[in-house]
């Protein structure tokens, strides 16, 4: 029996890609970002892609486990600094900036934040100073190659966490490639990554490699 709404899903995203077509490479995917300025022996952290699968529009949004990990660690060191002040500076107490347009009239052309809190600074250095000892001891984390798919009234979209480099273009069409089998069913992640896990002892050796 047939699900109405998946129907429907699937002719948006026809009908979407149809009438707004993507730019895409001579390979036939959409690449979002430049690589003119990455070293080829650079870490790679995440990127998008996006190709097109019977007649419907892929976008693929991918992670390397370190990206993950490099996360966790963020949300454990606002975790241990504890909640900060409700300092909302960015938005609140600023300063508008108007330009004279004609002799009597004037316009908001930019926006000026104030400085933060006393308060907030500490709290934000305190952070930072916890987010460094965590990158320098690790934390007990193991992160594993992941995925998974979502219709979009636009494009199947697919989240992906996988241990690949990414730092031109040919690196790219590899991650697409796998995408794709991924979605057709001619491979899994077990297959194309046996056994792999990505913990502290692999951020740690990253980290002297880096410095």
């Amino acid at each position: 029996m047939k699900n109405a709404k998946l129907e429907r899903l699937g002719r948006l995203q026809r009908q979407y890609h149809r009438r707004h077509p993507w730019r895409l490479s001579q390979g036939g995917l959409f690449i979002p970002h430049s690589y003119a300025e990455t070293p080829p022996d650079s870490l790679s952290w995440w990127d998008d892609v996006g190709f097109i699968l019977n007649g419907r529009r892929v976008i693929v949004w991918w992670q390397h486990p370190r990206q993950v990990y490099a996360d966790a660690l963020d949300e454990q060191s606002w975790q241990d600094a504890g909640a900060g002040p409700q300092d909302d500076w960015l938005t609140e107490g600023g300063t508008k900036n108007y330009q004279r347009v004609g002799a009597s009239r004037k316009k908001m052309v930019s926006y000026t934040s104030r400085q933060p809190s006393e308060e907030q600074r500490r709290h934000d250095e305190r952070q930072r100073t916890i987010r460094e000892r965590l990158s320098t001891e690790g934390i007990a984390l193991e992160v594993a190659p992941a995925w998974k798919r979502e219709r979009l009234p636009w494009a199947m979209g697919v989240t992906l966490i996988a241990p690949l480099d990414v730092r031109h273009e040919d690196e790219l069409a590899s991650l697409a490639r796998l995408a794709r089998h991924l979605m057709l069913g001619r491979t899994t992640l077990d297959a194309e990554f046996p056994g792999y896990r990505y913990g502290r002892d692999d951020w740690l050796r990253e980290q002297v490699v880096k410095n």
